[in-house]
């Protein structure tokens, strides 16, 4: 994997030098954290990739994740895009292969704090961020588009199953001004059980002069396919910059269920972001994680993300 990495790197560079379509690229996420009296350096995340645009109506996209697996090393390093994205009509864009999913692309980018903390779904495991598989967008018009996507289901780290079901979501997104309004909805089938995992989100942003905020409730229903043992998330997110350098940023995430979700509680973030220079984002932030109200983790990150 290591030579792999190697040599597309190299292949990436020595088209770069060739061609204005393509772009080599990577970021990084690590931090300092203090919790519950242990202190940590860890090396979240790095992506490696390339892009390549081919014509006018083809372009490509290739990523390597590096990141903790449970089941190899601390680094282990996945292959999550091997995109191809073709735009037949001006308002159509086609996406298949290994593919970014639609389930909370716009919370993550409403949130706009992935190397702090994932979004709420990302972070519960209730859907992946890459796939493979196929996904459309279309633009009904200006200020509204449809999608929907066709995945194997099993996420960008393991090959689909033997059961060969897939699974499948639809939504739509909404811009009014400073609004942007977005429904979806996934359903994952299993050859287990008669009864569909069903997950519904409604989420809304607003930007304006310095000030984003964001709220999103996602629903499932009949979790791992059981019935009705259903689960909800509310997250309620924003920031306010200070200055062209600082930014003030909160989280609020609650977690309830029908049943004896481990993951009943909330979870909540406070801290200040610095733009270092370009490419260069550090911020400090205080963490507290509950249980049914009871404290249950405090702790204290510093976070730095860097980018070419």
């Amino acid at each position: 994997m290591k030579k792999l990495i190697s040599l597309t790197l190299v292949f990436a560079f020595t088209l770069s030098l060739n061609a204005q379509e393509g772009k080599p690229f990577g970021k990084v996420f690590t931090n300092f954290n203090h919790d519950n009296d242990k202190n940590e350096f860890e090396l979240k995340r790095a992506y490696l990739g390339y892009s390549y645009k081919i014509d006018d109506n083809f372009s490509t996209k290739i990523t390597f994740d590096v990141g903790n697996n449970s089941s190899g090393s601390s680094y282990t390093t996945f292959l999550k895009i091997a995109s191809l994205t073709w735009k037949p009509m001006t308002n159509t864009t086609l996406n298949m292969g290994m593919i970014g999913t639609k389930n909370f692309k716009f919370m993550e980018k409403s949130w706009g704090r992935r190397y702090i903390e994932k979004s709420a779904l990302d972070k519960e495991k209730w859907a992946n961020s890459a796939d493979l598989g196929v996904s459309l967008d279309y633009k009904v018009f200006e200020n509204f588009t449809l999608d929907g996507q066709i995945l194997n289901g099993e996420g960008y780290k393991k090959t689909q199953d033997a059961d060969g079901l897939m699974r499948v979501g639809f939504g739509g997104t909404y811009k009014l001004s400073s609004f942007s309004i977005r429904l979806f909805r996934d359903i994952k089938s299993c050859a287990c059980s008669d009864i569909d995992q069903e997950i519904t989100t409604a989420s809304i942003s607003y930007s304006n002069n310095g000030l984003n905020l964001g709220f999103e409730t996602d629903m499932m229903a009949n979790s791992n396919n059981i019935e009705n043992d259903d689960r909800e998330i509310m997250s309620v997110y924003g920031s306010y910059k200070l200055s062209d350098r600082y930014t003030l940023f909160g989280r609020y995430d609650d977690y309830t269920s029908e049943g004896s979700w481990d993951e009943d509680g909330t979870y909540a973030i406070a801290g200040v972001e610095a733009q270092l220079t370009k490419g260069v984002k550090a911020a400090v932030n205080v963490r507290q994680t509950t249980n049914e109200n009871d404290v249950k983790n405090n702790a204290l990150y510093l976070n730095l993300e860097y980018k070419f």
